[in-house]
């Protein structure tokens, strides 16, 4: 704990402008309740009862009443920060919270209160051992939330489930990790410690469990972040038309004359509460054009960076030669749904295919009408299917890429015991090692062992207040 996780600190915690209530928050810190009580004495002129709500005027320097509200105090080690905390609810006005603020800060000079960082209340709690690094996180992705499905994920991670299932993942690796040291300090033992207390059926155990909690933690993945889609193809095959029907808006102009669309147009969309950004870009084909030169060079940035790439095709015409050198650069490993539209000028239904390519690798068609709406929840549901969505999501809580990274290492550390523990004694040093390493990257999902540069980087993004 670095000296200024102990300051006094102050900010406003409700968002800018004007709202109904406006509240002041104070952290005492190191100064303790003394500073608590006086602060309260100096704002409202009386000592509060803890964890009761008082109406109070809230007071200048002077005595004059700045505002009237509610105050609440909440002495340590009951409270968010797990710290000596004062709250002002007042009204939300932008001048009344900042004269409430400078009140407060004229107040507490004596004990060096000063403004909170971005999101230094919730490193606080962290600190305190108030939450865990994965609920704490929980708390700015609620906040950020843009479904209702992310917002009851979110919920879900700050009530603790995701680190109840990590936790309860590092107990079982550590109960291995005991009879795998318990082999090596006492190998002169007959009773082979691993063989009677099944370390290998206990590893396979825990591995499955451990692609259970990836499982969940993909899925929210995909509430948290959602999946970049980016529609490709030559000049007047739909790309608009198909963003306008995705969203359900008339976002992009539609007509009939070749590359309208000069540069990339984007809509963020819902599919089973799943946020997809849908990314319209220029027409893909040679030209003189300076302009659409530029955007098809975007064109190309945007499917470099896309986790799905649509590639739409005319469906009277199918695949050209034209088309077949646009696919050719697609990057590899990223997932391409080649879309048919226009089917309503054909004689062919909306439908899904499935294609076996020449390299073994299967494709997927999707024919639909982008005018008309035909096909369209086809396209939806290949979406879904890309992104690994499950009907059943109820028990889903929302993780970040830091969360899948550290799991996945797990697997792989997991993996790598499993080799070791079919080979021969010498092996098993090896096999303690990957398990020890599995422990620490488990451990900084909830931050057991977190760098003091990663808590900087995951506080600084929060709301200041918060």
């Amino acid at each position: 704990m670095l000296a200024t996780d102990t300051d006094p600190i102050v900010a406003i915690a409700t968002a800018p402008g004007r709202g109904g209530i406006g509240v002041v928050r104070v952290s005492a810190g190191r100064a303790g309740a003394a500073a608590a009580v006086a602060l309260m004495q100096a704002l409202t002129g009386q000592t509060l009862a803890a964890r009761h709500a008082s109406y109070v005027p809230f007071l200048d320097g002077a005595g004059t009443v700045l505002d009237r509200g509610i105050a609440l105090y909440f002495p340590a080690p009951h409270s968010y920060t797990g710290e000596h905390v004062l709250e002002l609810q007042g009204h939300g006005g932008p001048i009344v919270l900042q004269l409430v603020l400078q009140r407060c800060i004229e107040a507490g000079r004596a004990f060096d209160l000063r403004l909170a960082e971005p999101g230094e209340f919730t490193r606080r709690a962290f600190l305190n051992d108030k939450l865990d690094l994965a609920q704490a996180e929980a708390v700015a992705d609620l906040i950020e939330a843009s479904t209702e499905a992310a917002a009851r994920s979110a919920g879900r991670s700050l009530d603790g489930a995701f680190s109840r299932d990590i936790h309860a993942l590092v107990d079982n690796v550590v109960t291995l990790r005991m009879l795998v040291e318990a082999t090596l300090d006492f190998p002169e033992e007959e009773i082979d410690f691993l063989e009677a207390a099944d370390a290998r059926g206990k590893l396979s155990a825990i591995r499955a469990q451990l692609d259970h909690v990836l499982s969940e933690a993909r899925q929210g993945a995909l509430l948290r972040e959602g999946l970049a889609v980016v529609l490709a193809g030559q000049p007047n095959v739909g790309k608009s038309s198909l963003l306008n029907a995705l969203a359900g808006a008339e976002l992009a102009i539609v007509t009939p004359v070749a590359g309208t669309t000069r540069d990339k147009i984007s809509q963020t969309i819902q599919i089973e509460g799943i946020p997809l950004h849908i990314i319209d870009t220029a027409g893909l084909r040679e030209t003189e054009d300076e302009v659409e030169k530029i955007g098809i060079e975007r064109t190309w940035s945007e499917i470099g960076r896309a986790d799905v790439v649509l590639h739409l095709l005319d469906a009277r015409v199918g695949m050209t030669a034209e088309d077949d050198t646009i696919a050719a650069r697609f990057p590899a490993g990223v997932p391409v749904v080649r879309v048919l539209n226009k089917t309503d000028l054909t004689d062919v239904a909306p439908e899904v295919a499935k294609r076996a390519m020449d390299h073994g690798a299967e494709l997927c068609e999707v024919r639909l009408s982008a005018k008309q709406g035909d096909g369209v929840a086809l396209l939806r549901a290949e979406l879904l299917r890309i992104a690994g969505w499950q009907a059943d999501a109820q028990s889903v809580y929302l993780a970040r890429e830091r969360h899948l990274i550290a799991l996945r290492a797990a697997r792989e550390q997991l993996a790598q015991a499993a080799d070791h523990a079919q080979q021969n004694a010498q092996s098993l040093d090896l096999f303690a090692e990957e398990l020890r390493l599995a422990q620490e990257s488990l451990n900084s999902i909830t931050g057991e062992f977190t760098s003091d540069d990663l808590l900087g980087v995951i506080f600084s993004r929060f709301c200041i207040g918060k």
